[in-house]
C-alpha cells in the first residue's frame, strides 16, 4: 500500500478526499453516499444487526458498522425543510404530492370515485397588523407603486417589512402566529355547523349524512405571519369510499366556507398587551377544484403540486430561521436549579437563555424584531403555555406545516413503510438472501447514534451526487429522455 504525502495540499477537504479515495473499500463508501440521494446532515450510526432462521437456528447475514470504511452507517435526516437539506425535501414534497392527489384523484387506497366529490381549495390569511411594503399590480397585470411611492423589484429586500415599524403591531402579528393552529380548528368546527345550517339540518343530522375531510399546508408570508392553504372535500360518513348525498354541492359548500372564515375569533387578554381579538384577514379566497384534463387553472394535479411545493418551506418566504433559538443545557431559563432549590445561572448562554444572542442573528431587521417581541411576550405568565420563547425561531407559529383528517387519503407514515419495504427488499435480492419470512426470520440489532453530518471529503462527494442529481431532473423536466 501506498502512503501520501498530502502535507502540501492546502485544502482539508481535498486531503480528506484524497484519503478517502484511497481507500482499499472506497467503491462502499461512495456507495453510501449515493444512496442519500445527496442528504446534506445524514445520521451516523454505529451497531450492528444479525439475521437468524428461528426454525433451524441458522445464520442468515450479518451486518456491522464497523466494516464499512468511514466506521458508522449513514442514513439521510429526513428534514423536511428545502433550506436545511434540499434532497430530503424533495421526497417530502413528493410524499406529500402523492398524499394531497390521492385524496383528490384516488390511488393509495383512495378509490377513483373520490373525484367526484364536491372539493374546494381555500385560502385563509392573516389580518393587517400594519402597512407594509408591497408589489402590487393592477387588473391587467401591471405594476403599481407602492405606498412609499416607489415601484419594487421582485427580490427587494424591503418587501414584507412595515411601512412605519415604530407603529407596526409586532406583538397582534407574534400572536397571530402564536394562535394560527386554534383560528385553523375553530374554522374547521364552524364550517361543519355551517354546512349544517345551509342544508336546513342540524349538526347531528348532517353528521349522520355526511363528513368533512381536508388536507391542509402552513405558509410564511414575506411579512413573517402564517397563513394557510387547504383542500376541503364532501363525503359520505363513511369516509372516501362514497360521495356525500346529491344535496351537498360545491355552491354549499363554498357558501359555508366563506361564513365560517368570518365567525372564527380568538380573544387574548393580558395586561402587559389589552385584550386582543384574533381572526382571519379579510383576503379569503376559496375555489372549486376542477377534474384533471379540465381548462381550468385549479386541477387536482396543479393544486396537489402546488400543496407539496409549500410543506417542504417553512421560513424562507420571511428570511427567519429554521433552527431553535432557546439554550437547551437550560431550556431557555437562563438557569439551572440545584436539588435544594439554588438556581446556577447557565455557563452555556451566560444567563440569557439564549443559544444565539438576538443581536447577531443572521435575520433582517424586521425579522429580528418579530423574534424579540417573542421572547419578550414569552416571560409572561399569561403567555406561558404558548412557548414563544421555545418557537420564537419560527416567529411564534408552533403548529404542523402539513396536515389532514383522517379519512382524507393515505398517511405519510404508510408511504415511508412501503418505500421503506421495497429498499428492503432491493437489499435482499442485492446480498442473495432468500425471501425472509416474518415468521420464521428474526433480525436481531443494536444501534447507537453517533452524530450527523459528513467529514470534509465525503461532504464534496455528496455535492457532486446532489448536483447531477440536480441536472438529471433539469433534463427530464425539459423534455429529454
Amino acid at each position: 500500500m501506498v502512503t501520501l504525502d498530502l502535507r502540501h495540499v492546502a485544502s482539508p477537504a481535498v486531503r480528506d478526499l484524497l484519503h478517502l479515495v484511497n481507500h482499499p473499500d472506497f467503491n462502499r463508501a461512495q456507495q453510501q453516499i449515493e444512496r442519500l440521494g445527496g442528504c446534506t446532515e445524514p445520521i451516523r450510526l454505529t451497531g450492528h444487526t444479525t439475521t437468524v432462521d428461528t426454525t433451524t437456528g441458522e445464520v442468515l447475514r450479518t451486518y456491522a458498522s464497523s466494516e464499512e470504511p468511514t466506521g458508522s452507517l449513514l442514513t439521510a435526516c429526513g428534514n423536511r425543510r428545502s433550506s436545511r437539506c434540499p434532497a430530503c425535501s424533495r421526497l417530502y414534497a413528493a410524499d406529500t404530492y402523492h398524499l394531497i392527489r390521492a385524496g383528490l384523484c384516488g390511488g393509495k387506497t383512495v378509490p377513483d370515485t373520490v373525484r367526484t366529490h364536491p372539493r374546494v381549495f381555500v385560502t385563509l390569511t392573516p389580518p393587517s397588523f400594519g402597512p407594509v411594503h408591497n408589489r402590487l399590480t393592477t387588473p391587467g397585470g401591471g405594476i403599481r407603486p407602492c405606498r412609499c411611492r416607489k415601484l419594487h423589484e421582485p427580490g427587494d429586500a424591503l418587501l414584507g417589512t412595515p411601512l412605519n415599524p415604530a407603529t407596526y403591531d409586532y406583538e397582534g402579528a407574534v400572536l397571530f402566529n402564536a394562535h394560527a393552529s386554534a383560528l385553523w380548528a375553530r374554522f374547521t368546527t364552524y364550517l361543519r355547523r355551517e354546512i349544517a345550517a345551509g342544508l336546513g339540518m342540524t349538526q347531528k343530522d348532517a353528521h349522520a349524512v355526511l363528513r368533512v375531510s381536508f388536507a391542509k399546508v402552513a405558509e410564511y408570508q414575506q411579512r413573517g405571519l402564517v397563513h394557510f392553504h387547504a383542500v376541503i372535500r364532501l363525503d359520505s360518513p363513511d369516509g372516501n369510499t362514497a360521495p356525500p348525498p346529491p344535496y351537498a354541492t360545491v355552491a354549499v359548500l363554498t357558501k359555508a366556507a366563506r361564513a365560517a372564515a368570518k365567525r372564527v375569533h380568538v380573544t387574548v387578554k393580558s395586561d402587559a398587551v389589552g385584550e386582543r381579538e384574533l381572526g382571519w384577514g379579510e383576503q379569503f379566497d376559496v375555489r372549486e377544484i376542477a377534474s384533471f384534463g379540465a381548462d381550468a387553472e385549479f386541477t387536482d394535479q396543479a393544486v396537489a403540486a402546488y400543496v407539496a411545493k409549500y410543506a417542504t418551506k417553512s421560513t424562507d418566504a420571511s428570511g427567519a430561521l429554521d433552527s431553535a433559538l432557546f439554550c437547551r443545557p437550560c431550556q431557555g431559563r437562563g438557569a439551572t436549579v440545584l436539588p435544594h432549590g439554588t438556581p446556577l445561572p447557565c455557563t452555556a448562554c451566560d444567563g440569557t437563555g439564549q443559544a444565539r444572542p438576538l443581536t447577531r442573528l443572521p435575520v433582517a431587521r424586521h425579522v429580528r424584531r418579530m423574534i424579540r417581541t417573542c421572547w419578550e411576550l414569552g416571560k409572561l405568565p399569561e403567555f406561558a403555555h404558548l412557548k414563544l420563547q421555545k418557537w420564537a425561531h419560527m416567529l411564534g407559529f408552533r403548529g404542523h406545516f402539513s396536515t389532514k383528517s383522517r379519512s382524507y387519503s393515505t398517511t405519510l407514515g404508510a408511504l415511508r413503510d412501503a418505500r421503506r419495504t421495497w429498499r428492503t427488499e432491493q437489499a435482499r435480492t442485492h446480498a442473495g438472501l432468500p425471501e425472509s419470512d416474518p415468521t420464521t426470520t428474526l433480525v436481531i440489532g443494536h444501534w447507537d447514534y453517533l452524530g450527523s453530518g459528513y467529514s470534509p471529503g465525503t461532504a464534496l462527494l455528496a455535492a457532486d451526487v446532489w448536483h447531477r442529481k440536480e441536472l438529471e431532473r433539469q433534463f427530464t423536466a425539459e423534455g429529454g429522455c
